[in-house]
């Protein structure tokens, strides 16, 4: 990673917002993530950053890969962390791990031809029947919004994201078009239990606010 896309995600957002993300990364994992990841087995964040997602996962291996050096010092003891790009996981074998996530990673990617690299090398370091688990931005929801972060080169919808999927030999297993709202930054409201009321009035929450997809894929 370059020193400017260093400082570029070290000033997206401050240290109240950052805890403020903590937070809610926290009830996610206890309230929608934990039932698609076996405490028993290898979890992979790709695109890690600041290890909010991985910090508060349970599993009995966990792996962070990103090339901010900010994640090795962000990440919880017993984290392995490795400093790669996400087409290179030579440091995994093929169906070594058992479930990929990835979070508001993918859209940051230079290329689709570096998409699809992505996408391939998660499918050879998963097991078969194992998951992926995906969340961004959706842009058929943000069109006036998506172009605002400097670091945003592929567009991707749902449904886009779900083709491609399907072509690198992976199975859908849950589509949500709207999941989550687009960001944290600036967001007044911190209080844990307007998180847990948006989960439990989902669906109905999530199509009006939700402006993130999740997807969570099988690899066949």
């Amino acid at each position: 990673m370059s020193g400017e896309l260093q400082a570029l995600y070290a000033g997206r957002f401050d240290e109240r917002d950052r805890a403020w993300k903590h937070v809610v990364w926290e009830i996610l994992w206890k309230r929608i993530f934990s039932r698609w990841v076996d405490r028993e087995g290898t979890l992979l964040d790709l695109g890690a950053g600041y290890c909010e997602f991985i910090n508060h996962a349970n599993a009995r291996r966990r792996i962070a890969v990103d090339l901010n050096p900010e994640t090795g010092r962000a990440a919880a003891p017993g984290i392995d962390v490795h400093a790669t790009s996400g087409d290179d996981l030579g440091f995994l074998g093929s169906e070594e791990v058992d479930v990929v996530f990835t979070s508001n990673f993918l859209e940051h990617l230079p290329s689709k031809d570096a998409l699809s690299r992505v996408l391939s090398e998660a499918h050879r370091v998963l097991k078969p029947g194992g998951r992926f688990i995906l969340m961004g931005p959706n842009i058929r929801y943000l069109a006036d919004r998506y172009w605002d972060y400097f670091d945003h080169h592929i567009p991707l919808s749902h449904a886009s994201l779900s083709e491609v999927l399907q072509l690198k030999g992976f199975r859908l297993e849950h589509v949500e078009p709207r999941f989550l709202p687009y960001t944290v930054k600036g967001t007044r409201l911190r209080w844990p239990w307007l998180v847990e009321a948006y989960i439990a009035l989902r669906p109905f929450s999530s199509r009006i606010l939700g402006k993130q997809f999740l997807i969570v894929a099988a690899k066949q």
